[in-house]
């Protein structure tokens, strides 16, 4: 008998610290639930910088204005990146003996005068700025750096294939692949101007192409579906298949089975 009682009270032990835990359990995730309400109220209320805590993170090349998109639908006017030759003048408003004018070598790399070299190739002008201000702050307490670029390479376009004046163009506003067919002089003869190809490079081991039929988009009269140009694009207009054959047929039997319609 004294050993079943013993069995009893022990039971009774565990029974009475499980009730109370369970409790405690409650009463720690009510709050917790709390809590987060209250985060996240506080959260939507505060704006500019300091939102979300003191750490700063360092802005990547290419991403701050949808550069890395690459879809060929992608933004219009993407912010200009430096690259090798282009000229850069840089003036301090409290050292103006650090004032300089800077070129981007082949290798992407720049020389400040005092700072060394930093790497500044992909780089908009306010990374740029960014990046020389970081470089100076051993040499000065508040470094303030204004940036303003004096020469580049120009955006450009190239058309090829059958149009009347193939070659590389100046892209100078906002241009779309059948104005730029228009560019070089128009479609030829030859042209098949359904399969229009647009090639457009994103790195040195990819790239985009996209299939255009200009034909059926003016012939409804409607550009919806044409692209917009960026700076390096390539379009090629192919040859029909008529002008393909044309050399080993006779005129007269060619038209007996080709309508020139079809293409």
């Amino acid at each position: 008998m004294k050993r079943g009682n013993g069995v009893i009270l022990l039971s009774l032990a565990i029974a009475l610290l499980t009730l109370q835990r369970e409790p405690a359990v409650f009463a720690q995730a009510e709050p917790k639930h709390d809590l987060r309400e209250n985060q996240g109220s506080s959260q939507s209320g505060l704006t500019g910088a300091g939102t979300g805590g003191d750490v700063v993170s360092a802005i990547k090349p290419g991403e701050a204005d949808g550069a890395r998109n690459l879809q060929l639908g992608g933004p219009r006017h993407p912010l200009y990146r430096l690259h090798a030759s282009d000229v850069i003048e840089i003036s301090f408003t409290v050292a103006p003996e650090f004032n300089q004018t800077l070129t981007v070598q082949p290798d992407g790399y720049v020389m400040l005068k005092d700072a060394g070299m930093v790497l500044v190739e992909g780089l908009n002008l306010s990374e740029f700025t960014q990046a020389v201000e970081k470089a100076y702050r051993g040499y000065l307490h508040d470094p303030q750096v204004a940036a303003s670029l004096k020469e580049f390479a120009h955006p450009y376009f190239i058309v090829g294939g059958q149009v009347e004046h193939p070659g590389k163009f100046e892209l100078r506003s906002d241009t779309t692949v059948a104005e730029a067919v228009q560019i070089a002089g128009g479609l030829t003869p030859q042209s098949k101007c359904s399969q229009v190809i647009l090639f457009r490079r994103v790195n040195d081991d990819l790239m985009q192409t996209r299939l255009l039929d200009l034909k059926k988009m003016l012939k409804r009269g409607n550009l919806k579906e044409d692209a917009h140009l960026e700076s390096g694009d390539l379009i090629f207009v192919p040859q029909n298949i008529i002008s393909k054959i044309a050399p080993f047929i006779t005129r007269p039997s060619m038209s007996m089975y080709v309508n020139p319609n079809q293409f």
